[in-house]
């Protein structure tokens, strides 16, 4: 009988073990985990979870796992890879073989240099974290959040449901700096002030002192921001070190091929910790921290895993809610052209991204509720369809984008 090993116990490796059955596989599936819980989705972090205390959002029950004879280890480390022996070692001694090995290790958060994470600063990333943020998430408590991305907005909204004061601090002059139009990162940084959020952009920081009862970060400009909780979220780096030693390829990332393959034909690699080749992109090696990659590359593995050769070519998308904001974003908007806006009213709008030959390359839009998500989904299958649409079409409010598909 086959074995199929994945290491990694998140998202990616949770969908590529349900997909193995849904595909047919009838060997035995060990996923193993270092964190205690079974496999949780992750965006209700800093959302949700951090507002409401509530338990991690599972992404299948014990019993589903047992029904589906899907081995789960969590609390369990794999501490090397032995390729000539194609069995992974256990923090126990344990040796586990395989046939297929699948690595879903995902990413940590980005350590601030010579800072000692503690009871009042931390990083957000795993249920636990959010629990620990949590408890300082009380009416009248100070927050700072050091990192103006996603997770440090998304958590300075939620901060701000729970009666905490918030100071973000962000050292490039911009907030979402990566990957988000100015245009649309005004409107959040606009938005965090009314709530209340004190944002401070273009500050670098000088120390980090953690005291009783408090941290203190001193700014290069002489400024001080005193709070009960420092929280870090200056971006995530990819957990490739067990790949590494095991002599595959990394580049920004485990570097596999577009059917998620690393340099060993019996490994593949997927979700966060991957960098892979996009067709889409001319062959660009990218590297996404979403939700919904981790989900479609677990799938492409199970099948590869299988013995298909699918590529994977899904557009890149990315989703944020903030207060009752939704920002979404389709596709890559680097080397950009041209950019069209069209107005949806209620302060939605979508910006469009046009390379210089006049294709859609990305689409990027913010407004209350689910105002853009249709249009972001058309937007993204003409994205997919390498669509050259006429820019003052795209511009009319009035223009369904689903004839534009559809032609």
């Amino acid at each position: 009988m086959m074995s199929f090993v994945i290491v990694g116990a998140g998202e990616c490796g949770a969908r590529a073990a349900f997909a193995l059955r849904g595909n047919g596989f009838g060997g035995s599936i060990t996923l193993i985990g270092s964190e205690t819980h079974l496999p949780y989705e992750r965006p209700p972090l800093s959302k949700e979870a951090l507002v409401a205390g509530a338990d991690p959002k599972l992404v299948a029950d014990a019993e589903r796992y047992a029904e589906a004879r899907i081995d789960v280890l969590c609390g369990r480390t794999v501490c090397e890879i032995d390729r000539i022996g194609k069995q992974v070692m256990l923090d126990d001694g344990t040796a586990l073989p395989y046939d297929k090995l699948l690595l879903a290790t995902g990413a940590r958060p980005r350590a601030l240099p010579g800072v000692a994470y503690g009871a009042r600063i931390a990083a957000l990333r795993s249920h636990d974290d959010a629990i620990r943020i949590r408890a300082h998430l009380v009416e009248g408590s100070h927050v700072a959040i050091l990192g103006g991305g996603f997770v440090g907005l998304e958590l300075a909204a939620s901060a701000r449901k729970l009666g905490a004061s918030v100071t973000l601090v962000e050292g490039l002059p911009r907030l979402l700096s990566r990957g988000v139009p100015s245009e649309i990162a005004e409107i959040v940084a606009d938005r965090h002030a009314a709530e209340g959020v004190e944002i401070l952009c273009g500050a670098r920081v000088a120390a980090i002192e953690e005291r009783p009862g408090e941290v203190r970060l001193a700014l290069e400009d002489g400024r001080i921001v005193a709070a009960s909780l420092l929280v870090v979220g200056i971006g995530a780096v990819p957990n490739t070190e067990l790949a590494q030693a095991a002599g595959l390829a990394v580049e920004n990332g485990i570097a596999v091929d577009a059917m998620l393959r690393t340099s060993d034909p019996d490994i593949l690699a997927a979700g966060d910790c991957t960098s892979y080749p996009l067709a889409l992109y001319g062959e660009r090696r990218i590297r996404l921290e979403s939700w919904r990659n981790a989900q479609e590359q677990g799938q492409l593995a199970a099948a590869n895993m299988l013995g298909a050769i699918e590529a994977h070519s899904a557009v890149p998308w990315f989703w944020s809610d903030q207060y009752d904001m939704t920002l979404q974003i389709a596709g890559l908007a680097e080397g950009a052209a041209t950019t069209i806006r069209r107005d949806m009213g209620e302060g939605a709008f979508i910006l469009f991204h046009l390379d210089g030959d006049g294709r859609l390359i990305a689409a990027s839009g913010i407004g209350p509720g689910n105002t853009v998500a249709r249009d972001i989904r058309l937007a993204e299958m003409l994205i997919a369809a390498r669509s050259h649409p006429d820019p003052a079409v795209l511009a009319a409010p009035e223009t369904r984008l689903k004839k534009l598909l559809a032609a």
